[in-house]
């Protein structure tokens, strides 16, 4: 399955995970490479640890097989993607270092996804360039050239790879391509539509999850909360692990005011840092004991990855700051800092909701030029870039 909207909410570094306690504790070198660390916990899906362990044996039977390497490195990224276990994504990059280049499509796509986790998005269109090359039938690089340029906001670009999508036959990804274009330049009645097209059409339980988990969003920005519910509820139904999913629906629900919701369903995701983050969100708006723990994890992580230099989590920790911290100047920052790489409405978004904070109008015009240029039509974005501006001839938001 291939999600376009994991790019942007669900990006972690693999250097960057801590466990949910906090980075205080003293750090263990093994004193031989077979000792094993940890065993990573697989949630309910036993089948995924068979497929897994079988790839790995298969590999280890044929060292230089670059196909079966490929299919390693996927499921690995995959249950990154799942679980929120950016530690999956080391064990996918450490398999596709093993090979020389030049590298098969397959190695390609996959090196591309990796490298568009870390936001490296130009090495990974060109990743996704060469796989092309190789394989121009390779549905998979088309639709992650799309997704980096929906997060990039270049909706020319993500509408062409739709288009090579839909010439390939490959009729669920394109729908969901076209959907999500559509979404992002005003156009949400037709969205709804076309995403439902493509959810009429999917039959694979993960394409399907990923497909009600838009049509929840999209709903949403509608302002259609009940017909946003029904989305999300049918796509937790569904059953599969998923941290986009997860990060979405509860992010809903602390739109909806419903914090305890946010903790019943999130209380086992704490070593994810996106769902910590929610979380702690909704701890702290209910004065919970808990909270105090988890906002330390979270500003350990995030000084961890500072002093690796890692700046794939500014969006995430500038929400950190603005609506738990209560520092809008530290959110502000990084806010205008991440909208530089990433502009998806989620990154408008908070960059709008530090600048109204911070009461600093300019710092948003990158926002409000998008609002306008897009047209993009949540009346959430649109009443925060009118609180900045609320001139509609100078804001250009109405």
């Amino acid at each position: 399955m291939i999600s376009f909207a994991r790019l942007a909410c669900c990006v972690v570094s693999v250097a960057g995970f801590g466990l949910a306690g906090g980075a205080q504790a003293a750090p263990f070198t093994p004193a031989r490479d077979d000792v094993v660390i940890e065993r990573l916990p697989f949630r309910a899906q036993d089948t995924e640890a068979q497929e897994l362990a079988a790839l790995r044996v298969a590999l280890a039977g044929a060292p230089q097989d670059r196909q079966v390497a490929a299919a390693l490195a996927r499921k690995y990224f995959e249950r990154a993607m799942a679980t929120g276990d950016p530690r999956y994504v080391g064990y996918a990059d450490a398999v596709v270092a093993r090979f020389d280049t030049p590298l098969p499509a397959a190695l390609l796509l996959v090196r591309g996804m990796l490298r568009q986790y870390r936001h490296a998005f130009d090495a990974a269109l060109d990743d996704f360039a060469a796989a092309l090359e190789r394989d121009p039938d390779l549905a998979g690089a088309h639709a992650w050239r799309g997704a980096i340029h929906l997060v990039r906001a270049d909706y020319a670009r993500a509408s062409a790879e739709c288009d090579a999508l839909a010439r390939l036959g490959r009729s669920v990804l394109a729908g969901g391509c076209t959907g999500l274009t559509l979404a992002y330049t005003g156009h949400l009645d037709k969205a709804d539509a076309t995403l439902a097209q493509a959810l009429a059409a999917a039959s694979d339980p993960g394409n399907r999850q990923w497909l009600l988990t838009r049509l929840g969003e999209v709903a949403a920005w509608r302002g259609r909360p009940a017909q946003a519910e029904r989305h999300y509820r049918d796509a937790l139904a569904i059953g599969q692990d998923d941290t986009y999913l997860l990060a979405a629906w509860t992010d809903f629900l602390l739109d909806q005011d419903r914090p305890a919701e946010v903790v019943d369903a999130l209380a086992d995701w704490a070593a994810s840092d996106v769902l910590l983050l929610r979380l702690a969100e909704a701890e702290s708006r209910l004065g919970l004991p808990t909270a105090a723990a988890h906002r330390q994890a979270l500003t350990d992580r995030y000084a961890a990855a500072w002093l690796r230099g890692d700046a794939t989590h500014r969006a995430e920790e500038a929400r950190f700051h603005l609506r738990i911290e209560g520092e809008p100047t530290t959110a502000l920052a990084l806010a205008v800092d991440n909208y530089r790489v990433q502009r998806e409405p989620r990154d408008a978004r908070i960059l709008l909701e530090a600048a109204v904070a911070a009461r600093d109008s300019a710092a948003a015009r990158p926002a409000r030029e998008w609002l306008a240029s897009s047209g993009f039509e949540d009346a959430r974005l649109r009443t925060l870039a009118r609180q900045l501006d609320p001139s509609p001839a100078r804001s250009g938001t109405q």
